[in-house]
């Protein structure tokens, strides 16, 4: 089966790739079939914006398609910037703008646990809607450690890992992210249905 990840994220799309090349035959990006994906993310959960995407991405396409939203919860922070991740810092917010207002509103706080949280949103071509969620648990670092990865990885240290994802290479991170999780989740899923 072929599939299209709803996503102009390409560190998001690196990653889909890697995770799930012995799964589907194709996996295709937006770009890939041409396809715009430019939806409000509307929705107050992880799992209503995954939906909004998949869905809108669906009536374009025949292809499964498969919708992810994605972020970091800060349990200081009641579990900001949590669906807001990818724009903390405002509408047009880099990671960089977004990791500077996270850290300055981390700022003499001393509880520094956080989890990222995947939600991802199937959308077979017979119109069969799968969920899978995973979730991995750390804290955030006082300073950005390594350059690997993307988003908030410099600052997130993994709990499982026992370093941070900035540090760890693609393989470690895959192996315990919340994206990871979130495909084995849903692959389950999906061969339950098949």
């Amino acid at each position: 089966m072929d599939v299209v990840v709803a996503t102009n994220n390409k560190g998001k799309l690196k990653e889909f790739r890697a995770l799930l090349g012995d799964y589907f035959t194709n996996i295709y990006s937006l770009a890939d079939l041409g396809l715009n994906c430019d939806v409000e993310e509307t929705g107050s959960t992880f799992e209503e914006n995954a939906l909004l995407k998949a869905q809108y991405v669906k009536s374009q396409t025949d292809f499964a398609v498969l919708a992810d939203d994605s972020g970091l919860q800060v349990n200081a922070l009641g579990g900001a910037p949590g669906v807001f991740s990818a724009r903390y810092a405002g509408k047009n917010a880099t990671d960089e703008s977004n990791r500077k207002k996270l850290f300055a509103q981390l700022d003499k706080k001393t509880d520094r646990s956080a989890q990222f949280v995947c939600v991802l949103a199937l959308i077979l071509p017979d119109g069969k809607l799968i969920y899978a969620k995973g979730e991995t648990k750390g804290e955030i670092t006082l300073k950005e450690e390594g350059t690997n990865g993307f988003g908030y990885d410099v600052m997130f240290h993994s709990s499982e890992l026992q370093k941070g994802f900035g540090i760890a290479t693609e393989k470690e991170k895959n192996s315990v992210s919340h994206r990871s999780k979130a495909v084995k989740n849903l692959i389950e899923n999906l061969t339950k249905y098949l």
